[in-house]
């Protein structure tokens, strides 16, 4: 067998316990110290590296790895696969009788090979198994020419088909009656054998089909012909059919607490009266759950599985227990949302676009696992809801308030009273916390003995088991939820969930798209905004909306606005150092004075609808002052009317001044 792998060969092997990764076995390598225990050596041939030999592994990967590295024996050939088939159709009386064939041959073999002759062996030998000596000789022509380990199953007796390895026979049955049975039988409604039976009789006297065997000969053929799981898959469905197939069992003593951990959340049978509700309602518990040690973590209850409950849930568990490597989830729509599991590659919903916001579990580094609901085998806390979400719905401080499982198991009761919101809290809590300290639990960690609680801290207290727990920068990334906005004009706000929100320093990013982290179970906390590459640019507060006629906001309002624009013209002034009249000297500057002349007046000659012709341009003719004076006044004349208002035509070839 071969003893030295790569971490590249242990990581294609798949081996159970082991990360399918060479990243990931590496890092196994470097947590258990294989380097350092003389078990790894530097790898001939082209590319180096090391390679670690086998006995580092767990029990389970190494018996893997032995089953794909050892030579399997030769295969029999076909004849004695078919010797041992018909062996193995025997009953236990048949096997028997072969057991005693084949003590009477080796009984002789035995005899002779002490020196007695083979006709005094014979003889003793059928006498004491009270045979004929005929039937003795019978026997040995059945394992001549046979490998002596298959002799025990070439002295089967050949007493039906079965036994020679053939297919039974079977009762002839006309092909188209068997059709409209078989076809009838196997239906999803799941009819009686009888009635499919009897409606393909009234077929067959229609049709003239002939022969049709009795009921029970047909029922018998069906069984045969049609194994019990296609059956099922047929006239159960598949999830009936799924039960034929063994669960999977998965050992957790290789893993150690918090190393990976699971959640899912359970529509509690019970009716709630919510705050500022009229009617009651059911909430559900979501809960986060240790695999090794099957101890709650963390839970809430909320109305709907949302990913604020998702975040909660998985926020207080990090806070109180350590950081996993793991986490296996349902991939509902809570627990797949981008702000939750946002930039996970196995993600079962929705599209990972490049912009969007990095979720909760990659900014803690969890690995995310989904897995489908209602799998217990994938997800412990499946099975735990069935011990605890019993025992808070049924406990007598629920009295009244059980809904019952089904609207078909409700009880006498039924309505009959509803739990407050802040009482269920309170009873939960004790429900749970019983759950976790329950001893005697009949797990593979707990053996019967132990508690969640006590598993779950034996294992922490192994100086090998590290968990890592979230910085006080870390707790106010993952604290927040994060979320795209763009900074609206024109003060560069940030609108969000009906709040606004501003900081003098967004006045930079007006119309920029920003990253915002918050709070949601506290809106008016504030944000942090960061820029597109996870910069941090401020703590924006939250602005509150104020009444028109709050005096006292509006003089708050102002007084703001004016420190912001002191503020603003503070900053100004330090950046605009030169006054209009110094910057205009300067850019005048080498440009030399030139005289200006004084400008003449000049007038525009009114123009008449119908313009007399003229040999001169009309246009602006320069006149003296003296002129222009006395042109003003005749100007000022006809405005005020009389004669002098009255325009005379021209006369001549000149107009008349």
């Amino acid at each position: 067998m071969k003893e030295w792998f790569t971490p590249a060969e242990l990581a294609d092997a798949k081996l159970p316990g082991l990360p399918t990764t060479q990243r990931g076995i590496n890092m196994f390598i470097e947590k258990c110290g294989a380097r350092s225990t003389g078990l790894a050596r530097q790898r001939a041939g082209q590319g180096g590296g090391f390679e670690y030999h086998y006995r580092f592994l767990p029990d389970v990967a190494r018996q893997k790895l032995a089953f794909l590295n050892t030579e399997l024996p030769p295969e029999r050939t076909d004849a004695s696969k078919l010797l041992w088939r018909k062996y193995e159709a025997l009953t236990t009386e048949q096997k028997g009788v072969c057991q005693k064939r084949l003590d009477v041959i080796v009984e002789v073999d035995s005899m002779r090979a002490s020196g007695i002759s083979a006709e005094l062996a014979v003889k003793h030998a059928t006498h004491r198994a009270d045979i004929a000596i005929a039937t003795y000789y019978e026997w040995r022509k059945l394992v001549e020419g046979k490998a002596r380990k298959d002799w025990l199953a070439a002295l089967a007796p050949s007493t039906s088909s079965i036994a020679e390895g053939l297919a039974p026979q079977l009762t002839e049955v006309h092909p188209d009656a068997w059709d409209v049975l078989a076809s009838d039988f196997l239906r999803p409604e799941g009819a009686a054998f009888s009635a499919c039976y009897r409606r393909m009789e009234a077929v067959a006297k229609k049709k003239g089909w002939a022969p049709i065997p009795p009921e029970r000969t047909l029922r018998r053929r069906m069984d045969i012909l049609v194994p019990r799981a296609v059956q099922i898959l047929a006239r159960k469905g598949k999830e009936d059919a799924k039960r034929l197939f063994p669960a999977q069992m998965r050992s957790v003593a290789h893993l150690h607490a918090m190393q990976m951990v699971n959640t899912d959340g359970h529509k509690l049978d019970l009716h709630v009266q919510l705050p500022g509700r009229d009617k009651p309602s059911r909430v559900f518990l979501m809960a986060t759950q240790d695999i090794f040690s099957r101890k709650i973590l963390s839970w809430v209850l909320c109305e709907a599985e949302t990913w604020e409950a998702v975040r909660i849930i998985i926020g207080n568990m990090v806070e109180a227990h350590g950081i996993p490597e793991r986490l296996y989830m349902d991939n509902g729509r809570a627990f797949a949302s981008k702000k939750i599991s946002g930039g996970a590659t196995r993600r079962n919903r929705f599209k990972i676009t490049e912009d969007e916001v990095a979720g909760l579990l990659k900014t803690l580094g969890i690995e995310a696992r989904f897995v489908n609901p209602y799998s217990g085998q994938s997800k412990p806390i499946e099975r735990g809801w069935g011990d605890l979400a019993e025992n808070i719905s049924k406990h007598p401080d629920m009295a009244g308030c059980y809904t019952g499982r089904s609207t078909q198991h409700k009880p006498e009761n039924y309505g009959k009273s509803a739990v407050p919101l802040a009482k269920l809290e309170k009873h939960v809590a004790i429900c749970i916390e019983e759950h976790n300290a329950r001893v005697g639990r009949k797990t593979e960690t707990a053996q019967g003995t132990k508690s969640f609680d006590q598993v779950f801290t034996d294992s922490l207290a192994d100086p090998a088991n590290l968990v890592s727990f979230a910085s006080p920068s870390q707790r106010s990334l993952w604290m927040l939820t994060a979320e795209d906005v763009t900074a609206r004009k024109p003060d560069g706000a940030i609108h969000l969930s009906g709040n606004r929100y501003w900081n003098s320093a967004l006045n930079q990013w007006i119309g920029k798209k920003l990253r915002v982290r918050f709070d949601p179970s506290n809106l008016h906390a504030g944000i942090k905004v960061y820029d597109r590459q996870g910069r941090l640019i401020c703590d924006a507060e939250c602005i509150d909306k104020t009444g028109f006629d709050c005096a006292a906001a509006a003089r708050d309002i102002s007084r703001a606005r004016a420190t912001k624009n002191k503020d603003n013209e503070t900053a100004l002034k330090s950046h605009r150092r030169l006054a209009d009249l110094e910057l205009s000297e300067l850019m005048g500057r080498g440009i030399k004075d030139k005289p200006v002349e004084a400008a003449k007046p000049t007038v525009t000659r009114l123009i008449t609808r119908r313009p007399v012709a003229s040999n001169r341009a009309t246009s602006a003719v320069e006149i003296d002052d003296q002129h222009f004076e006395d042109s003003f006044s005749r100007g000022l004349a006809r405005l005020a009317g009389g004669d002098a208002a009255i325009i005379e035509f021209p006369k001549g070839d000149r107009p008349k001044r």
